[in-house]
C-alpha cells in the first residue's frame, strides 16, 4: 500500500501524560510474547518511564503523526537515543522503543516513520529486536534495507545487554556503498 504522509514531531514534556498512556498499548502488544501482567489498576507496569525523554540530553521523545485533524492524527510514537544501548557510545544512535498504532501498521506508516527517524540523526545506528519479536525483526530488515539499499549489517547479540538481532548501519552513507557491510 502506498504510504501516508507521516511526520516525526517533537514531543514536548507537556505530552508526557500521552506517551505513558501509549506506551500501555506498547506494553500490551508485547505481552504476546513477554510474561507481562498489568498490575490493580489495569496498568502495565516498568520500563523506563517516558519522562528521562526530557530529563536525559541524549533522549528524544517523538509522536508520530498521518494526516486528519489539525495537527494530524497520532499513529504512534518513538523514542531515540543518542547512545547505544550495547555499548555507552554517544557517536551511535539507538532505537529505543518505537510503535505504530494496528491501524496505522502495514500501510507504511512505520517505514516512513523509520526514515524520518534516521534522518534526524545522521550517525552510525543500530537498531535491536528482542529475539522473540520475529514481526519487528523482519520490519527493521525492510526499513534499514529500503534506507541503506541494503548497505548495513545484522548481529545476534546473546548476553546480558542485548538478547536479540541487531542492525547497524551508517546514515551518513546509507545506500552508497561505504557503510559497514
Amino acid at each position: 500500500m502506498v504510504a501516508m504522509d507521516v511526520s516525526l514531531v517533537a514531543a514536548p514534556p507537556a505530552a508526557e501524560p500521552l506517551l505513558s498512556r501509549l506506551m500501555q498499548l506498547y506494553a500490551y502488544d508485547f505481552s504476546e510474547l513477554l510474561p507481562l501482567d498489568v498490575d490493580e489498576r489495569g496498568c502495565f507496569a516498568g520500563g523506563t518511564p517516558v519522562t528521562t525523554c526530557w530529563s536525559e540530553p541524549w533522549r528524544h521523545a517523538y509522536i508520530i503523526r498521518v494526516p486528519g485533524a489539525s495537527e494530524g492524527r497520532i499513529a504512534g510514537f518513538a523514542i531515540l537515543d543518542e547512545r547505544s544501548r550495547l555499548t555507552g557510545d554517544p557517536d551511535v544512535a539507538d532505537v529505543a522503543e518505537f510503535f505504530v498504532l494496528r491501524r496505522y501498521r502495514r500501510q507504511g506508516v512505520g517505514l516512513a516513520a523509520a526514515t524520518a527517524a534516521f534522518a534526524l540523526f545522521p550517525r552510525r545506528w543500530e537498531v535491536r529486536q528482542a529475539v522473540q519479536n520475529a514481526a519487528a525483526t523482519a520490519f527493521w530488515r525492510r526499513a534499514i534495507e529500503q534506507f541503506t539499499s541494503g548497505d548495513y549489517v545484522e548481529t545476534l547479540v546473546d548476553d546480558v545487554r542485548w538478547r536479540g538481532p541487531v542492525q547497524r548501519f551508517d546514515a551518513r552513507v546509507a545506500g552508497s556503498g561505504l557503510g559497514l557491510a
